[in-house]
């Protein structure tokens, strides 16, 4: 751990901050740390990050490492992936989708998709397919379908919006797997399915309203091209 300098420095009273008791206290502090960003408290950030219980507190946390340098941020996250804290290893995905670089992508390995913590391979999920490399989606895809039929409905609700996120490069995945004999593996393939077609629905309809909204209809152009002629006409 980083010690606790007594001196009452700026640093030592926002280290203190961080690690108060009153989580309104924790807030304001990782709100001021990323308000003006030190290198010197980047390891109490990541650490905090570990055992920080309030999820909004966590939240800005995560924010306040974002304003820092992606080339001082990034190494220190990646150590947390191996972290053996399932919190720590959460956190850090959550922390790299927020940064969004894709190189970060040769870092999500096929153990953080299968993690046995729920909340850091739902994270996992949901970062791998935000930085996938369209090249990698299918390989991608392969791996999460091992997971249908996993966990309570939050969780499932959770792969299946992944696997959708992914488009149309699932459904061959996805169709083998409502065959599935595991029955729980077979419906959570279905509701899926079914989940990826609602989303296909929905782009279709909003490409086509896209396409409304640019494009007259026959009968509106041919309105307009009449109230022009009769307004010629009555000049």
């Amino acid at each position: 751990m980083v010690p606790i300098n007594t001196n009452g420095t700026p640093h030592a009273r926002l280290i203190n901050a961080l690690s108060a008791d009153d989580p309104s206290v924790r807030l304001r502090a990782a709100m001021a740390v990323g308000s003006t960003p030190d290198p010197g408290l980047l390891e109490t950030l990541v650490e905090r990050c570990g055992v920080e219980p309030d999820l909004f507190v966590r939240d800005t946390l995560s924010w306040a490492l974002m304003r820092y340098s992606p080339e001082i941020t990034l190494p220190r996250i990646r150590q947390e992936l191996d972290s053996d804290c399932a919190q720590a290893r959460s956190q850090a995905l959550h922390t790299l989708s927020k940064i969004g670089d894709k190189a970060a992508w040769d870092w999500i390995t096929r153990d953080m998709l299968h993690d046995a913590d729920d909340e850091t391979a739902r994270t996992a999920w949901r970062v791998a397919v935000y930085l996938v490399p369209e090249s990698e989606e299918k390989d991608l895809t392969d791996e999460l379908v091992t997971q249908l039929g996993r966990g309570n409905r939050s969780l499932q609700l959770s792969l299946s919006r992944a696997l959708a996120d992914l488009g149309d490069v699932v459904e061959p995945a996805l169709e083998k797997a409502a065959a599935d004999p595991d029955p729980a593996v077979a419906e959570h393939a279905g509701a899926t399915r079914l989940l990826l077609k609602s989303r296909q629905a929905d782009r279709d309809a909003a490409t086509e309203k896209a396409k409304r909204a640019v494009t007259p209809a026959p009968e509106r152009a041919n309105a307009v091209t009449a109230a022009e002629a009769e307004g010629a006409t009555e000049r």
